[in-house]
């Protein structure tokens, strides 16, 4: 089925390819059964993988979670959720 890097920067396996057992889709995404040596098999999301989209330009940052609050506070109607 081919291999694939773990990605996902706190991931034990790190910056290492598995070989693929198998896949599935979970919902929106997709689901990789990895060979993982003396871990057995793996289960990894398709976002934990270089398979996965690439990561995104703009970091997370203060202003992004505030432009983020501001749109949840429009999308409620400014009902419930505090400034």
């Amino acid at each position: 089925m081919g291999s694939l890097v773990v990605t996902h920067p706190f991931h034990p396996l790190h910056g290492e390819r598995l070989d693929v057992l198998h896949s599935r889709r979970w919902g929106a995404t997709r689901l990789y059964v990895c060979d993982g040596g003396l871990l057995g098999s793996v289960v990894l999301s398709e976002d934990a993988t270089d398979l996965g989209p690439e990561p995104a330009e703009r970091p997370l940052t203060l202003e992004v979670l505030a432009a983020l609050a501001a749109l949840v506070v429009d999308l409620a109607g400014g009902r419930g959720v505090a400034r």
